[in-house]
């Protein structure tokens, strides 16, 4: 079966009259990969040792430890920070805010295009955060 974007799931279920079936029917677009997972997955998917992406995340290696083991669950600055580290993509980091139940990025918020410009041009957490400094807004960490 062809899995669904989201818009066409939505209005799917807009539309819907029978949630049961709606979910029944549906059952194969639903996320059933943790946030632990897709954090390991994209690790995984890159050369780096978990000392360095702690060092490139700005946080402790038993921290990253904790978070990989989801016996944490970083808030969105952190989650950005591991992004960040990770060089994850606009879109991957998009979706783990999302999987983690936190607020995707938002172009129309400033903090949040200077963060969207940053994932979209390889910057590191550093040029992040001293853009975000200068611009007299919250630093990631």
């Amino acid at each position: 079966m062809e899995s669904k974007n989201t818009d066409a799931l939505q209005q799917e279920l807009m539309q819907a009259n029978n949630l049961d079936r709606f979910l029944t029917e549906n059952d194969s677009s639903f996320r059933s990969e943790s946030a632990p997972e897709m954090l390991k997955r994209l690790f995984e998917k890159r050369d780096i040792t978990k000392a360095a992406l702690a060092k490139q995340s700005g946080m402790s290696e038993v921290y990253l430890h904790q978070v990989f083991s989801g016996r944490r669950n970083p808030s969105r600055n952190r989650l950005l920070c591991l992004c960040l580290g990770l060089h994850a993509t606009f879109e991957e980091t998009q979706n783990l805010l999302l999987q983690c139940r936190l607020a995707p990025l938002y172009p129309r918020d400033k903090r949040d295009a200077i963060i969207i410009f940053g994932l979209s041009h390889d910057m590191s957490l550093f040029q992040i955060n001293d853009k975000l400094f200068a611009e007299q807004e919250d630093t990631l960490c």
